[in-house]
């Protein structure tokens, strides 16, 4: 807000007769600096548009179906029917039953908890790892930069199915916190390289400098100054990650690696293919495992989809123009402009 005065002052012959003043700022509280919370809030900001949102609710629902497996199964998943056995979808057993008479949308039902928990616990454990070590490595300097960066390399060669298999033969039925532990400590390092080379980027920009000049401590000028700017990266490895995780769980279990004591839906697959129903065509034991694994498989590269279109700045601008010209009632994919004139324009001319 400019106030003008009049300078009854002394003044120089050839200044002016009146002087600008910049008054104080009206009273009221200035704006503050934000928070760790509201960078936190903007850092998700890249699950809002649609692709990430699709992923999520199909996501969504399969956590629900896990989570509420025994009250959505119609019957346990080892119940045997001495006289439907082979028996196609009916309204009884709505995905039909193996060949000992099992119900078949049970045991799907049940698959499911198997499959989320160890793809979940599997990514959290890589996620944790790959922040430790790639953002310290990231930001320290000299041989302690060197040191974890060396030891990320030693992990990204180590070879994961052979690994499983030995820690697999060594219990006569692994549980499946040892299977998603082994997942996630072969999973880590692919996104700790990325988070180091993100963090390498960061250290050296000027709110990094000024919260080290000021005298932060490291624990703070990491979690509040640079893990809201990588929560895009850290995303993006965790979807990852869960994506590895599932895929080598069901791939194990439909090998024979995994018990098929361990209910997923590869072990399903497993059963199926032992008892010949992909010769024989008995499509309602295997389909539905399948589709679970591709529906689960597009919700995940959705969310990865719509982290990519937030992160990467020519997909957020094209996805930004696309949505204000779809707005405007303009077809996206026309390859000619639209030009609108004014009609009264056209009037006057």
């Amino acid at each position: 807000m400019n106030t003008i005065v009049n300078d009854t002052t002394q003044r120089p012959a050839n200044a002016p007769a009146t002087a600008t003043v910049r008054s104080a700022a009206p009273s009221g509280k200035a704006p503050k600096k934000p928070g760790f919370w509201s960078k936190l809030g903007a850092a998700f900001a890249m699950f809002r548009n649609k692709k990430s949102i699709t992923g999520l609710s199909i996501l969504g629902f399969f956590v629900l179906v896990a989570i509420f497996a025994d009250v959505l199964a119609p019957y346990s998943p080892t119940k045997v029917d001495n006289t439907a056995r082979f028996q196609p979808p009916s309204a009884e057993h709505w995905l039909g039953t193996t060949h000992i008479g099992e119900d078949v949308l049970s045991q799907v039902i049940h698959g499911t908890r198997g499959v989320i928990v160890v793809g979940f616990l599997a990514a959290i454990i890589a996620t944790i790892l790959a922040i430790v070590v790639g953002v310290l490595s990231g930001y320290l300097r000299g041989w302690k930069s060197e040191g974890l960066s060396a030891l990320t390399n030693v992990f990204l060669v180590i070879p994961g199915i052979p690994l499983i298999i030995v820690v697999a033969s060594m219990f006569e039925d692994p549980p499946l916190i040892l299977i998603a532990g082994v997942l996630g400590l072969i999973g880590w390092a692919w996104g700790a390289r990325v988070l180091r080379a993100q963090t390498m980027s960061l250290r050296s920009r000027d709110f990094v400098q000024a919260a080290r000049a000021n005298g932060e401590p490291l624990r703070r000028i990491i979690t509040v100054e640079m893990l809201p700017n990588l929560m895009a990266l850290i995303a993006a490895s965790f979807v990852g990650t869960v994506t590895a995780a599932i895929i080598g769980l069901t791939t194990l279990s439909y090998i024979g690696i995994i018990p098929v004591t361990t209910y997923n839906w590869g072990t399903i697959l497993n059963w199926a293919s032992a008892q010949g129903a992909f010769r024989q065509g008995q499509w309602w034991w295997f389909l539905p495992p399948g589709l679970c694994i591709a529906a689960i498989g597009v919700a995940l590269s959705l969310i990865n989809f719509g982290i990519d279109e937030y992160v990467n700045p020519r997909l957020r601008s094209a996805g930004e123009r696309a949505r204000a010209m779809k707005k405007k009632g303009m077809n996206v994919n026309d390859t000619v402009t639209v030009v609108r004139t004014d009609l009264k324009t056209q009037e006057n001319a």
